[in-house]
């Protein structure tokens, strides 16, 4: 069945992060942390696969990030993700990494992650990925901002399908500054099959 072949190759080459059904979700903004400031971030997400009407959930996703503020425009995030598969009853750690780099201040940035995936049955060294991808933000007002990115996710094994990823969420807060609630939808398109996956997730990130 197509559902499951797309499970596997995402799952087991472990797509990772950043966002397995890889972790495509994103849960940031496009702001940057600070110089010298941490950004600490934890998430849950839970993944479906929607095909010709039917949906299914299939994964479960618990999540930590971390950001450094290496220079005014510049960040270095870490991401550790791990994905619970449903209906196979395993599981595979995803790890991630890499710069954000302001575009435009406060308004759009562009992240550049590479990341690898351990596990039961995961080959670590065919399991490399890039995940190059744009993030936008437009604040809603004082409390709220609207946040979405756009992420292609690059395969190094010559066997796995490439992938698209769209999210969409929201940062809520009495002050964006220090805190930020996150809220987030998203999908994930394989070109070659008929169903996507998608997720919701929510995100809760500390500005230290």
């Amino acid at each position: 069945m197509r559902a499951w072949s797309l499970l596997f190759s995402v799952c087991l080459t472990a797509l990772f992060v950043n966002g397995c059904a890889p972790s495509f979700s994103e849960l940031q903004s496009a702001k940057l942390v600070e110089m010298n400031r941490v950004e600490v971030a934890a998430n849950y997400s839970m993944v479906s696969f929607l095909h010709e009407g039917e949906n299914e959930k299939m994964q479960d996703h618990f999540g930590l990030q971390f950001a450094y503020g290496v220079l005014d425009n510049v960040n270095f995030r870490f991401r550790y993700e791990r994905i619970d598969v449903d209906p196979l009853d395993t599981g595979v750690n995803a790890w991630g990494f890499g710069p954000k780099i302001c575009l435009k201040k406060d308004v759009a940035a562009i992240y550049l992650p590479v990341g690898f995936a351990t596990g039961e049955n995961i080959e670590t060294s065919e399991s490399w990925q890039f995940h190059p991808t744009l993030l936008t933000t437009a604040p809603v007002n004082e409390y709220m901002e609207l946040n979405t990115s756009f992420k292609y996710l690059l395969t190094f094994d010559e066997d796995s399908n490439d992938y698209f990823a769209f999210n969409l969420g929201l940062g809520l807060s009495n002050d964006l500054a220090r805190y930020a609630i996150r809220p987030e939808v998203g999908i994930l398109i394989d070109p070659g099959s008929d169903g996507i996956f998608w997720h919701f997730s929510v995100g809760l990130s500390l500005f230290l």
